[in-house]
């Protein structure tokens, strides 16, 4: 899919097959694009569009490089943050006259920032600026994906650990829930550490690259606002790591209670076990089998030898 925009008509419909883009086009967003688009974006722009092969290297000589007059770099953008969050590589193709960006997920803040440039032309004036206007964009929207597991991350230490005196232990259901929320924090928090590093190369790298007056300083300002936000994504691990922690210790704490149940109910029920197997011998000369209290005498036994260690228990703190 290929969306254009541009500073006058915002975004326009092209015919694939033309030679040349609509006048005034700045910024062209691909969405998994064919082979079709690409030569279209090849061909009139001039520049070899990254493949997806190419845009999954690691390596910083791969992510950051020009290529003639244009500049390409490509970032780990945040992804599908409701789900299944997933870090998904976006390559940004700057050139003097034109934006490319090519990426294979939706990322919820190009359409927010897609729909804010319909409303607000200025934000496409042109190729460098409507970059930077993007990149500030990524970085607001990564900004609330930590604000929201932060107050996810108080929610559940909130539950979990001031939970009243008198509150109810938790069950196992509820413990798998904490457990699987932990878990789905930790991995948001992962993946957002990962975008925040990949972003700090790519502003980085753009630092020493563009040169139009006043650029240098709204991008030193973004980089300090990635690395303030990198430095938040590693104080929240190190809380999930906490929850985490604390979270198999009540686990621990609920399977160390059930078998401490088991352990007293052994203990409750051996001396009368031991007393029946006694008067269930067969001997000929067991005095007690002729009484005629022997019988409520032997249940007396066991009820007694039943109760006093349960009481005993009970007096030590152990129930």
């Amino acid at each position: 899919m290929l969306h254009i925009y541009s500073a006058e008509n915002k975004r326009v419909v092209v015919d694939l097959a033309a030679t040349a883009l609509p006048p005034g086009t700045v910024w062209l967003d691909l969405i998994d694009p064919t082979k079709d688009e690409e030569a279209f974006v090849e061909r009139t722009v001039g520049v070899d569009v990254p493949t997806r092969e190419e845009a999954v290297e690691i390596e910083p000589s791969s992510r950051q490089y020009r290529d003639g007059e244009a500049i390409v770099v490509i970032a780990s953008i945040l992804a599908q943050t409701d789900d299944v969050p997933i870090a998904t590589p976006v390559s940004f193709v700057l050139t003097p006259h034109h934006l490319v960006t090519i990426r294979y997920a939706e990322p919820k803040v190009f359409g927010v920032f897609a729909a804010h440039v319909e409303r607000d032309k200025s934000l496409c004036a042109d190729a460098t600026m409507t970059l930077i206007h993007l990149l500030d964009a990524i970085i607001d929207r990564m900004a609330d994906v930590l604000e929201h597991v932060g107050g996810e991350m108080d929610n559940i230490s909130l539950s979990t650990f001031r939970r009243g005196n008198g509150a109810e232990r938790m069950t196992n259901a509820a413990l798998a829930v904490l457990l699987v929320r932990i878990g789905k924090a930790h991995d948001l928090v992962g993946k957002t550490r990962i975008s925040g590093v990949s972003l700090a190369r790519l502003l980085s790298f753009l630092g020493a690259e563009i040169d139009p007056k006043g650029t240098k300083e709204h991008l030193d300002g973004l980089a300090k606002d990635v690395a303030s936000l990198t430095d938040h994504a590693t104080y929240l691990a190190g809380n999930i790591t906490f929850l985490l922690d604390a979270a198999l210790g009540l686990i621990n704490i609920e399977q160390n209670a059930i078998i401490k149940i088991f352990s007293v109910a052994a203990v409750i029920f051996m001396p009368p076990t031991l007393v029946a197997s006694i008067y269930g011998m067969n001997f000929h000369h067991m005095p007690e089998l002729n009484w005629t209290f022997g019988y409520p005498m032997a249940l007396g036994i066991m009820v007694a030898s039943a109760i006093l260690p349960y009481l005993f228990f009970k007096e030590r703190g152990w129930l």
